[in-house]
Protein backbone atom coordinates (compact mmCIF):
# COMPACT_ATOMS: atom_id res chain seq x y z
CA UNK A 1 0.00 0.00 0.00
CA UNK A 2 1.72 3.19 -1.17
CA UNK A 3 1.40 6.68 0.28
CA UNK A 4 -0.74 7.98 -2.60
CA UNK A 5 -3.42 5.37 -2.01
CA UNK A 6 -3.41 6.01 1.73
CA UNK A 7 -3.66 9.78 1.23
CA UNK A 8 -6.61 9.39 -1.17
CA UNK A 9 -8.43 7.04 1.20
CA UNK A 10 -8.01 9.36 4.18
CA UNK A 11 -9.10 12.34 2.06
CA UNK A 12 -12.37 10.60 1.16
CA UNK A 13 -12.86 9.53 4.79
CA UNK A 14 -12.37 13.15 5.89
CA UNK A 15 -15.04 14.32 3.43
CA UNK A 16 -17.43 11.76 4.93
CA UNK A 17 -16.50 13.09 8.37
CA UNK A 18 -17.60 16.56 7.28
CA UNK A 19 -21.00 15.19 6.20
CA UNK A 20 -21.37 13.39 9.54
CA UNK A 21 -20.46 16.59 11.39
CA UNK A 22 -23.17 18.48 9.50
CA UNK A 23 -25.68 15.73 10.37
CA UNK A 24 -24.96 16.20 14.09
CA UNK A 25 -26.68 19.58 14.03
CA UNK A 26 -30.01 17.89 13.21
CA UNK A 27 -30.30 16.15 16.63
CA UNK A 28 -28.89 19.31 18.20
CA UNK A 29 -31.86 21.25 16.82
CA UNK A 30 -34.22 18.51 18.02
CA UNK A 31 -32.86 18.80 21.55
CA UNK A 32 -33.14 22.59 21.38
CA UNK A 33 -36.78 22.27 20.25
CA UNK A 34 -37.59 19.97 23.17
CA UNK A 35 -35.50 22.08 25.61
CA UNK A 36 -32.99 19.34 26.32
CA UNK A 37 -29.45 20.28 27.33
CA UNK A 38 -27.89 17.54 25.20
CA UNK A 39 -28.01 19.93 22.23
CA UNK A 40 -24.67 21.24 23.44
CA UNK A 41 -23.09 17.79 23.09
CA UNK A 42 -24.15 17.47 19.46
CA UNK A 43 -23.21 21.07 18.63
CA UNK A 44 -19.73 20.74 20.18
CA UNK A 45 -19.20 17.36 18.51
CA UNK A 46 -20.33 18.81 15.19
CA UNK A 47 -17.79 21.63 15.32
CA UNK A 48 -15.03 19.36 16.65
CA UNK A 49 -15.53 16.60 14.07
CA UNK A 50 -16.13 19.09 11.27
CA UNK A 51 -12.97 21.06 12.06
CA UNK A 52 -10.80 17.95 12.35
CA UNK A 53 -12.22 16.49 9.15
CA UNK A 54 -11.73 19.77 7.25
CA UNK A 55 -8.09 20.03 8.32
CA UNK A 56 -7.50 16.39 7.36
CA UNK A 57 -9.16 16.86 3.98
CA UNK A 58 -7.00 19.89 3.19
CA UNK A 59 -3.83 18.09 4.29
CA UNK A 60 -4.61 14.94 2.29
CA UNK A 61 -5.91 16.58 -0.85
CA UNK A 62 -4.12 15.66 -4.06
CA UNK A 63 -4.53 14.08 -7.45
CA UNK A 64 -6.47 10.84 -6.88
CA UNK A 65 -4.98 7.61 -8.27
CA UNK A 66 -7.05 5.36 -10.55
CA UNK A 67 -9.59 3.37 -8.57
CA UNK A 68 -8.21 -0.12 -7.96
CA UNK A 69 -9.18 -3.17 -5.96
CA UNK A 70 -6.41 -2.47 -3.45
CA UNK A 71 -7.74 1.05 -2.86
CA UNK A 72 -11.32 -0.20 -2.83
CA UNK A 73 -10.78 -2.77 -0.09
CA UNK A 74 -8.95 -0.29 2.14
CA UNK A 75 -11.39 2.54 1.46
CA UNK A 76 -14.48 0.48 2.33
CA UNK A 77 -13.00 -0.59 5.67
CA UNK A 78 -11.73 2.92 6.48
CA UNK A 79 -15.08 4.56 5.70
CA UNK A 80 -17.07 2.20 7.90
CA UNK A 81 -14.59 2.55 10.75
CA UNK A 82 -14.82 6.34 10.37
CA UNK A 83 -18.61 6.21 10.53
CA UNK A 84 -18.47 3.94 13.59
CA UNK A 85 -15.98 5.98 15.61
CA UNK A 86 -17.37 9.40 14.68
CA UNK A 87 -20.94 8.22 15.20
CA UNK A 88 -20.09 6.94 18.68
CA UNK A 89 -18.64 10.25 19.95
CA UNK A 90 -21.92 12.08 20.76
CA UNK A 91 -23.41 8.84 22.10
CA UNK A 92 -20.45 8.48 24.47
CA UNK A 93 -20.62 12.13 25.58
CA UNK A 94 -24.41 12.17 26.05
CA UNK A 95 -26.00 11.93 29.48
CA UNK A 96 -26.58 8.16 29.20
CA UNK A 97 -23.25 7.52 31.00
CA UNK A 98 -22.09 4.76 28.66
CA UNK A 99 -18.62 3.24 28.40
CA UNK A 100 -16.82 3.73 25.10
CA UNK A 101 -17.40 0.08 24.24
CA UNK A 102 -21.14 0.57 24.72
CA UNK A 103 -21.17 3.78 22.66
CA UNK A 104 -19.17 2.13 19.89
CA UNK A 105 -21.47 -0.91 19.93
CA UNK A 106 -24.51 1.37 19.60
CA UNK A 107 -22.93 3.29 16.71
CA UNK A 108 -21.80 0.13 14.89
CA UNK A 109 -25.26 -1.37 15.39
CA UNK A 110 -26.69 1.80 13.86
CA UNK A 111 -24.50 2.16 10.78
CA UNK A 112 -24.67 -1.56 9.99
CA UNK A 113 -28.47 -1.32 10.46
CA UNK A 114 -28.35 -4.18 12.95
CA UNK A 115 -30.59 -2.64 15.60
CA UNK A 116 -29.13 -4.28 18.72
CA UNK A 117 -28.95 -1.81 21.58
CA UNK A 118 -27.37 -1.33 24.99
CA UNK A 119 -29.72 1.51 25.90
CA UNK A 120 -32.61 1.11 28.31
CA UNK A 121 -35.34 3.59 29.18
CA UNK A 122 -35.71 4.73 25.57
CA UNK A 123 -39.17 6.13 26.33
CA UNK A 124 -37.46 8.80 28.46
CA UNK A 125 -34.22 9.29 26.51
CA UNK A 126 -33.19 12.62 25.03
CA UNK A 127 -34.89 13.23 21.67
CA UNK A 128 -31.60 14.24 20.06
CA UNK A 129 -29.96 10.95 20.97
CA UNK A 130 -32.92 8.97 19.64
CA UNK A 131 -32.88 10.93 16.40
CA UNK A 132 -29.09 10.53 16.05
CA UNK A 133 -29.41 6.75 16.29
CA UNK A 134 -32.13 6.80 13.64
CA UNK A 135 -30.13 9.10 11.36
CA UNK A 136 -27.07 6.86 11.63
CA UNK A 137 -29.17 3.88 10.56
CA UNK A 138 -30.71 5.81 7.67
CA UNK A 139 -27.29 6.98 6.44
CA UNK A 140 -25.95 3.47 6.98
CA UNK A 141 -28.71 2.19 4.71
CA UNK A 142 -27.54 4.50 1.93
CA UNK A 143 -23.98 3.25 2.40
CA UNK A 144 -25.11 -0.38 2.35
CA UNK A 145 -26.90 -0.03 -0.97
CA UNK A 146 -23.96 1.89 -2.44
CA UNK A 147 -21.65 -0.85 -1.18
CA UNK A 148 -23.72 -3.60 -2.77
CA UNK A 149 -24.36 -1.85 -6.07
CA UNK A 150 -21.13 -0.01 -6.80
CA UNK A 151 -18.18 -1.28 -4.72
CA UNK A 152 -18.58 -5.03 -4.13
CA UNK A 153 -19.21 -5.84 -7.81
CA UNK A 154 -15.96 -4.09 -8.70
CA UNK A 155 -14.10 -5.98 -5.95
CA UNK A 156 -15.65 -9.27 -7.14
CA UNK A 157 -16.94 -10.13 -3.67
CA UNK A 158 -20.01 -11.70 -5.22
CA UNK A 159 -22.75 -9.13 -4.66
CA UNK A 160 -25.88 -9.88 -6.68
CA UNK A 161 -25.46 -6.44 -8.27
CA UNK A 162 -22.83 -8.20 -10.41
CA UNK A 163 -25.64 -9.57 -12.54
CA UNK A 164 -27.35 -6.22 -12.98
CA UNK A 165 -24.56 -3.68 -13.12
CA UNK A 166 -21.71 -5.59 -14.80
CA UNK A 167 -23.74 -7.64 -17.26
CA UNK A 168 -22.60 -7.51 -20.87
CA UNK A 169 -26.25 -7.11 -21.74
CA UNK A 170 -26.61 -3.33 -21.69
CA UNK A 171 -30.38 -3.62 -21.43
CA UNK A 172 -29.91 -4.88 -17.85
CA UNK A 173 -28.12 -1.73 -16.78
CA UNK A 174 -30.49 0.72 -15.05
CA UNK A 175 -28.82 3.80 -16.58
CA UNK A 176 -26.00 4.44 -19.00
CA UNK A 177 -24.40 6.94 -16.62
CA UNK A 178 -23.71 6.06 -13.01
CA UNK A 179 -24.51 9.62 -11.90
CA UNK A 180 -28.06 9.25 -13.23
CA UNK A 181 -28.45 5.97 -11.38
CA UNK A 182 -27.16 7.52 -8.14
CA UNK A 183 -29.61 10.42 -8.37
CA UNK A 184 -32.48 8.03 -9.05
CA UNK A 185 -31.50 5.84 -6.09
CA UNK A 186 -31.32 8.79 -3.67
CA UNK A 187 -34.64 10.16 -4.92
CA UNK A 188 -36.38 6.82 -4.42
CA UNK A 189 -34.71 6.22 -1.02
CA UNK A 190 -35.83 9.64 0.24
CA UNK A 191 -39.26 9.23 -1.37
CA UNK A 192 -39.88 5.88 0.33
CA UNK A 193 -38.77 7.38 3.66
CA UNK A 194 -41.22 10.28 3.35
CA UNK A 195 -44.04 7.92 2.31
CA UNK A 196 -43.31 5.67 5.28
CA UNK A 197 -43.22 8.60 7.74
CA UNK A 198 -46.52 10.00 6.46
CA UNK A 199 -48.13 6.55 6.65
CA UNK A 200 -46.99 6.06 10.24
CA UNK A 201 -48.21 9.53 11.17
CA UNK A 202 -51.65 8.99 9.64
CA UNK A 203 -51.94 5.59 11.35
CA UNK A 204 -51.49 7.08 14.82
CA UNK A 205 -47.82 7.68 15.61
CA UNK A 206 -46.66 11.03 16.91
CA UNK A 207 -44.68 13.16 14.45
CA UNK A 208 -41.42 12.40 16.24
CA UNK A 209 -42.06 8.65 16.42
CA UNK A 210 -43.15 8.56 12.78
CA UNK A 211 -39.95 10.25 11.58
CA UNK A 212 -37.68 8.04 13.67
CA UNK A 213 -39.40 4.79 12.77
CA UNK A 214 -39.54 5.73 9.08
CA UNK A 215 -35.77 6.33 9.05
CA UNK A 216 -35.08 2.95 10.66
CA UNK A 217 -37.74 1.04 8.69
CA UNK A 218 -36.42 2.08 5.28
CA UNK A 219 -32.87 1.31 6.41
CA UNK A 220 -34.16 -2.06 7.76
CA UNK A 221 -32.37 -1.08 10.96
CA UNK A 222 -34.95 -1.54 13.70
CA UNK A 223 -34.02 1.13 16.24
CA UNK A 224 -37.14 2.32 18.05
CA UNK A 225 -37.92 5.21 20.36
CA UNK A 226 -39.51 2.83 22.87
CA UNK A 227 -38.16 -0.13 24.83
CA UNK A 228 -41.06 -2.32 23.71
CA UNK A 229 -40.53 -1.37 20.03
CA UNK A 230 -43.80 -1.68 18.03
CA UNK A 231 -45.44 -3.37 21.00
CA UNK A 232 -45.71 0.11 22.52
CA UNK A 233 -48.30 1.19 19.93
CA UNK A 234 -50.57 -1.91 19.99
CA UNK A 235 -51.88 -0.94 16.54
CA UNK A 236 -52.42 -3.59 13.80
CA UNK A 237 -52.48 -0.90 11.09
CA UNK A 238 -48.96 0.18 12.03
CA UNK A 239 -47.79 -3.43 11.89
CA UNK A 240 -49.15 -3.86 8.35
CA UNK A 241 -47.64 -0.56 7.18
CA UNK A 242 -44.27 -1.51 8.63
CA UNK A 243 -44.48 -4.99 7.08
CA UNK A 244 -45.01 -3.45 3.64
CA UNK A 245 -42.08 -1.04 3.88
CA UNK A 246 -39.71 -3.56 5.47
CA UNK A 247 -40.46 -6.02 2.68
CA UNK A 248 -40.17 -3.35 0.00
CA UNK A 249 -36.74 -2.24 1.24
CA UNK A 250 -35.52 -5.84 1.30
CA UNK A 251 -35.76 -5.91 -2.50
CA UNK A 252 -32.86 -4.85 -4.78
CA UNK A 253 -32.88 -1.08 -5.22
CA UNK A 254 -31.57 -1.35 -8.78
CA UNK A 255 -34.67 -3.35 -9.67
CA UNK A 256 -36.93 -0.93 -7.78
CA UNK A 257 -35.45 1.90 -9.82
CA UNK A 258 -36.04 0.06 -13.09
CA UNK A 259 -39.62 -0.61 -12.01
CA UNK A 260 -40.40 2.93 -10.80
CA UNK A 261 -38.51 4.99 -13.38
CA UNK A 262 -38.98 2.84 -16.46
CA UNK A 263 -42.06 0.82 -15.50
CA UNK A 264 -40.40 -2.51 -16.23
CA UNK A 265 -42.59 -5.17 -14.62
CA UNK A 266 -40.31 -7.94 -15.88
CA UNK A 267 -37.64 -6.91 -13.38
CA UNK A 268 -39.83 -8.15 -10.52
CA UNK A 269 -39.34 -11.69 -11.84
CA UNK A 270 -35.77 -11.69 -10.54
CA UNK A 271 -35.24 -15.19 -9.00
CA UNK A 272 -34.03 -13.84 -5.66
CA UNK A 273 -37.16 -11.70 -5.30
CA UNK A 274 -39.38 -14.70 -5.99
CA UNK A 275 -37.47 -16.83 -3.48
CA UNK A 276 -37.44 -14.13 -0.80
CA UNK A 277 -41.17 -13.38 -1.06
CA UNK A 278 -41.94 -17.11 -1.18
CA UNK A 279 -40.21 -18.05 2.03
CA UNK A 280 -41.53 -14.91 3.74
CA UNK A 281 -45.13 -15.82 2.83
CA UNK A 282 -44.74 -19.50 3.69
CA UNK A 283 -43.01 -18.86 7.03
CA UNK A 284 -45.60 -16.23 8.07
CA UNK A 285 -48.55 -18.46 7.13
CA UNK A 286 -47.16 -21.56 8.85
CA UNK A 287 -46.31 -19.60 12.01
CA UNK A 288 -49.77 -17.97 12.07
CA UNK A 289 -51.41 -21.37 11.66
CA UNK A 290 -49.32 -22.76 14.52
CA UNK A 291 -50.21 -19.86 16.83
CA UNK A 292 -53.93 -20.04 16.08
CA UNK A 293 -54.12 -23.84 16.44
CA UNK A 294 -52.28 -23.50 19.75
CA UNK A 295 -55.14 -21.27 20.92
CA UNK A 296 -53.02 -18.19 21.59
CA UNK A 297 -55.05 -15.89 19.29
CA UNK A 298 -57.40 -16.02 16.32
CA UNK A 299 -55.94 -16.68 12.87
CA UNK A 300 -56.30 -13.12 11.52
CA UNK A 301 -54.53 -11.58 14.51
CA UNK A 302 -51.91 -14.32 14.37
CA UNK A 303 -51.33 -13.65 10.67
CA UNK A 304 -50.81 -9.91 11.27
CA UNK A 305 -48.37 -10.62 14.09
CA UNK A 306 -46.47 -13.34 12.20
CA UNK A 307 -46.25 -11.29 9.00
CA UNK A 308 -44.77 -8.37 10.90
CA UNK A 309 -42.27 -10.36 12.96
CA UNK A 310 -41.23 -12.71 10.13
CA UNK A 311 -40.70 -9.80 7.73
CA UNK A 312 -38.80 -7.98 10.48
CA UNK A 313 -36.40 -10.91 10.88
CA UNK A 314 -36.03 -11.75 7.18
CA UNK A 315 -35.47 -8.10 6.27
CA UNK A 316 -33.03 -7.98 9.24
CA UNK A 317 -34.88 -4.93 10.57
CA UNK A 318 -35.29 -6.26 14.10
CA UNK A 319 -38.52 -4.58 15.16
CA UNK A 320 -40.72 -6.61 17.50
CA UNK A 321 -44.42 -6.32 18.31
CA UNK A 322 -44.31 -8.89 21.10
CA UNK A 323 -42.02 -11.48 22.65
CA UNK A 324 -42.41 -14.07 19.89
CA UNK A 325 -40.21 -16.53 21.78
CA UNK A 326 -43.22 -17.02 24.09
CA UNK A 327 -45.16 -18.53 21.17
CA UNK A 328 -43.52 -21.89 21.76
CA UNK A 329 -40.56 -24.04 20.72
CA UNK A 330 -41.63 -24.19 17.07
CA UNK A 331 -41.60 -20.39 16.81
CA UNK A 332 -38.17 -20.16 18.47
CA UNK A 333 -36.64 -22.72 16.09
CA UNK A 334 -38.20 -21.01 13.07
CA UNK A 335 -36.89 -17.60 14.14
CA UNK A 336 -33.43 -19.13 14.66
CA UNK A 337 -33.26 -20.40 11.07
CA UNK A 338 -34.85 -17.27 9.60
CA UNK A 339 -32.07 -15.22 11.17
CA UNK A 340 -29.60 -16.81 8.76
CA UNK A 341 -31.53 -16.03 5.59
CA UNK A 342 -31.80 -12.27 5.08
CA UNK A 343 -33.22 -10.31 2.17
CA UNK A 344 -32.03 -9.59 -1.37
CA UNK A 345 -28.65 -8.33 -2.52
CA UNK A 346 -28.54 -4.64 -3.40
CA UNK A 347 -30.99 -3.82 -0.61
CA UNK A 348 -30.51 -2.54 2.92
CA UNK A 349 -31.15 -6.02 4.34
CA UNK A 350 -28.41 -8.25 5.77
CA UNK A 351 -28.07 -12.00 6.26
CA UNK A 352 -26.72 -14.59 3.85
CA UNK A 353 -29.23 -13.32 1.25
CA UNK A 354 -31.55 -15.11 -1.15
CA UNK A 355 -29.35 -15.12 -4.24
CA UNK A 356 -26.59 -17.04 -2.44
CA UNK A 357 -29.04 -19.76 -1.46
CA UNK A 358 -30.13 -20.02 -5.10
CA UNK A 359 -26.55 -20.34 -6.35
CA UNK A 360 -25.58 -22.77 -3.59
CA UNK A 361 -28.62 -24.93 -4.39
CA UNK A 362 -27.77 -24.98 -8.09
CA UNK A 363 -24.14 -25.82 -7.29
CA UNK A 364 -25.29 -28.71 -5.08
CA UNK A 365 -27.78 -29.92 -7.68
CA UNK A 366 -25.16 -29.79 -10.43
CA UNK A 367 -22.64 -31.61 -8.24
CA UNK A 368 -25.13 -34.41 -7.63
CA UNK A 369 -25.78 -34.73 -11.36
CA UNK A 370 -22.04 -34.92 -12.00
CA UNK A 371 -21.85 -37.91 -9.66
CA UNK A 372 -24.28 -39.74 -11.95
CA UNK A 373 -22.96 -38.43 -15.30
CA UNK A 374 -19.32 -37.44 -14.61
CA UNK A 375 -18.58 -36.57 -18.25
CA UNK A 376 -21.63 -34.38 -18.75
CA UNK A 377 -21.29 -30.59 -18.91
CA UNK A 378 -23.73 -28.63 -16.75
CA UNK A 379 -24.09 -24.86 -16.44
CA UNK A 380 -24.91 -23.31 -13.08
CA UNK A 381 -27.52 -20.70 -13.76
CA UNK A 382 -29.21 -17.83 -12.02
CA UNK A 383 -32.44 -17.29 -13.92
CA UNK A 384 -31.43 -16.72 -17.55
CA UNK A 385 -27.83 -15.97 -16.64
CA UNK A 386 -24.92 -18.36 -16.36
CA UNK A 387 -23.00 -17.97 -13.10
CA UNK A 388 -19.26 -17.75 -13.76
CA UNK A 389 -16.69 -19.62 -11.69
CA UNK A 390 -15.49 -16.44 -9.97
CA UNK A 391 -18.95 -15.72 -8.57
CA UNK A 392 -19.39 -19.36 -7.54
CA UNK A 393 -16.09 -19.20 -5.69
CA UNK A 394 -17.06 -15.93 -3.96
CA UNK A 395 -20.39 -17.38 -2.81
CA UNK A 396 -18.72 -20.54 -1.48
CA UNK A 397 -16.03 -18.51 0.30
CA UNK A 398 -18.61 -16.25 1.92
CA UNK A 399 -20.76 -19.13 3.14
CA UNK A 400 -17.75 -20.99 4.55
CA UNK A 401 -16.38 -17.87 6.25
CA UNK A 402 -19.83 -17.07 7.67
CA UNK A 403 -20.19 -20.49 9.33
CA UNK A 404 -16.60 -20.44 10.64
CA UNK A 405 -17.01 -16.96 12.12
CA UNK A 406 -20.31 -17.96 13.72
CA UNK A 407 -18.66 -21.01 15.29
CA UNK A 408 -15.62 -19.05 16.50
CA UNK A 409 -17.73 -16.19 17.87
CA UNK A 410 -20.11 -18.57 19.63
CA UNK A 411 -17.19 -20.34 21.32
CA UNK A 412 -15.78 -16.98 22.39
CA UNK A 413 -19.13 -15.91 23.87
CA UNK A 414 -19.40 -19.25 25.66
CA UNK A 415 -15.91 -18.65 27.09
CA UNK A 416 -17.26 -15.38 28.53
CA UNK A 417 -19.80 -17.47 30.44
CA UNK A 418 -22.98 -17.27 28.33
CA UNK A 419 -25.33 -20.19 27.74
CA UNK A 420 -25.70 -21.94 24.37
CA UNK A 421 -28.77 -20.02 23.17
CA UNK A 422 -27.44 -16.60 24.16
CA UNK A 423 -23.93 -17.23 22.82
CA UNK A 424 -24.95 -18.65 19.44
CA UNK A 425 -27.83 -16.25 18.79
CA UNK A 426 -25.83 -13.15 19.82
CA UNK A 427 -23.14 -13.87 17.24
CA UNK A 428 -25.72 -14.96 14.64
CA UNK A 429 -27.79 -11.80 14.99
CA UNK A 430 -24.61 -9.70 14.78
CA UNK A 431 -23.31 -11.43 11.63
CA UNK A 432 -26.74 -11.27 9.97
CA UNK A 433 -27.37 -7.70 11.20
CA UNK A 434 -30.81 -8.67 12.52
CA UNK A 435 -30.87 -7.07 15.99
CA UNK A 436 -32.58 -9.15 18.68
CA UNK A 437 -31.30 -12.59 19.56
CA UNK A 438 -32.93 -15.41 21.50
CA UNK A 439 -33.21 -16.14 25.20
CA UNK A 440 -34.12 -14.10 28.25
CA UNK A 441 -31.16 -11.69 27.98
CA UNK A 442 -31.10 -10.59 24.33
CA UNK A 443 -34.47 -11.80 23.06
CA UNK A 444 -37.08 -9.44 21.57
CA UNK A 445 -38.01 -8.27 25.08
CA UNK A 446 -34.37 -7.82 26.18
CA UNK A 447 -31.24 -5.99 25.03
CA UNK A 448 -27.45 -6.06 25.26
CA UNK A 449 -27.08 -3.68 28.22
CA UNK A 450 -25.81 -6.41 30.57
CA UNK A 451 -22.94 -7.41 28.27
CA UNK A 452 -19.45 -6.42 29.42
CA UNK A 453 -17.03 -4.42 27.24
CA UNK A 454 -15.08 -7.41 25.78
CA UNK A 455 -18.29 -9.04 24.52
CA UNK A 456 -19.48 -5.76 23.03
CA UNK A 457 -16.19 -5.27 21.16
CA UNK A 458 -16.43 -8.82 19.80
CA UNK A 459 -20.02 -8.34 18.63
CA UNK A 460 -19.16 -4.93 17.12
CA UNK A 461 -16.51 -6.65 15.00
CA UNK A 462 -19.01 -9.34 14.00
CA UNK A 463 -21.56 -6.71 12.94
CA UNK A 464 -19.00 -4.97 10.73
CA UNK A 465 -17.83 -8.28 9.27
CA UNK A 466 -21.39 -9.29 8.46
CA UNK A 467 -22.26 -5.95 6.90
CA UNK A 468 -19.09 -5.75 4.80
CA UNK A 469 -19.65 -9.27 3.47
CA UNK A 470 -16.79 -10.71 5.57
CA UNK A 471 -14.31 -11.09 2.70
CA UNK A 472 -13.94 -7.32 2.31
CA UNK A 473 -12.49 -7.17 5.82
CA UNK A 474 -10.61 -10.49 5.72
CA UNK A 475 -8.59 -9.54 2.64
CA UNK A 476 -6.89 -6.54 4.29
CA UNK A 477 -5.77 -8.77 7.16
CA UNK A 478 -3.60 -10.81 4.79
CA UNK A 479 0.11 -9.84 4.69
CA UNK A 480 0.01 -10.25 0.90
CA UNK A 481 -2.37 -7.29 0.65
CA UNK A 482 0.17 -4.87 2.19
CA UNK A 483 3.14 -5.96 0.09
CA UNK A 484 4.18 -4.03 -2.99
Amino acid sequence: MNATLLRSAFYIAAICGIYLAAAMFVPAMADLYYANDDWQVFAICGFMVGGTSLVTAVAMRGNPPPFSRRLGFFLVNLLWMTFAVVGSIPIYLAREDLTFAQALFEAVSAITTTGSTVLTGLDHSAPGLLLWRSLLQWMGGIGIVALGLFILPFLRIGGMAFFKMESSDTSDKPFARMASFTRAFLAIYVGITIACAVSYDLAGMSHFDAINHALTTVATGGFSTHDSSFGYFDNPSLLLISTFFMTLCSLPFSILILFVVRGRLDTLRDPQIILFLSYLAIAAFVLALYISLDGQMDFVSALVQSLFNVSSILSTTGFASTDYTAWGAFAVVMVFFLTFMGGCSGSTAGGIKAYRFLILYNMLSTGMKKLIYPNAVYSIRYGRLSVDSETQRAVSMFFTAYILLWAFGSLAMAAFGYDLITATSAVLTALSNVGPGLGNIIGPSGNFSTFADPELYLLSIMMLLGRLEILTVAVILMPMYWRG
